[in-house]
């Protein structure tokens, strides 16, 4: 793998991110790595949150994937994992993506998060306007490390909590219909 030219300041934010109220110190016991890990997933969110493009690439190696198993799909390499993890601005307005705890491992690190933002445009062929309803989804991610970037990362979330905020319905076999009741 190589690395970089501009990685310096990205190993500057991270030693940043590692003193956010969010990013606990290792455990005893723990490791550097461990910290560095969490210091990654919180850099991760802010990434996400703010769509900075420039930061993601650094965060990934060129060759990583990124998987969201709610879609199904798969995400390879830093042109598609930016588009993927800045999607949520094309189609929404005031976007919070904030992580929550973060479980981190010599290797990687497991992190909840909360990501909430105002329907504002189309989400391509599903939703062909904006509602102007606030949506909450709450998800994990799991990052998988090589070094101090990430090779592969994975979401977890389910989205049928933003399909019903958004005013949609769900049928179920025998015709039972579930709606968004505002809780």
């Amino acid at each position: 793998m190589t690395s970089r030219p501009h990685r310096a300041p990205l190993l500057l934010a991270l030693l940043a991110a590692a003193s956010l109220p969010g990013c606990r110190a290792a455990e005893p016991g723990g490791s550097e790595s461990q910290a560095e890990a969490e210091a990654l997933f919180q850099l991760l969110a802010t990434a996400i949150q703010d769509a900075d493009t420039a930061l993601i690439e650094d965060l990934f190696w060129p060759e990583a994937t990124y998987e969201d198993f709610a879609t199904q799909q798969e995400y390879r390499g830093l042109e598609e994992i930016v588009g993927y993890l800045t999607a949520r601005h094309r189609w929404a307005d005031g976007v919070y993506w904030n992580a929550g705890r973060v479980h981190a491992t010599l290797d990687g690190a497991v992190g909840e998060w909360v990501f909430s933002g105002v329907h504002a445009r189309p989400i391509g062929g599903l939703v062909p306007e904006g509602t102007g309803r606030e949506v909450v989804l709450y998800g994990v991610t799991i990052l998988e490390l090589e070094g101090d970037r990430i090779i592969r990362a994975a979401d977890y979330t389910d989205t049928a909590p933003l399909w019903l905020q958004l005013g949609g319905r769900i049928t179920l076999p025998g015709g039972e219909i579930i709606e968004w009741d505002g809780n």
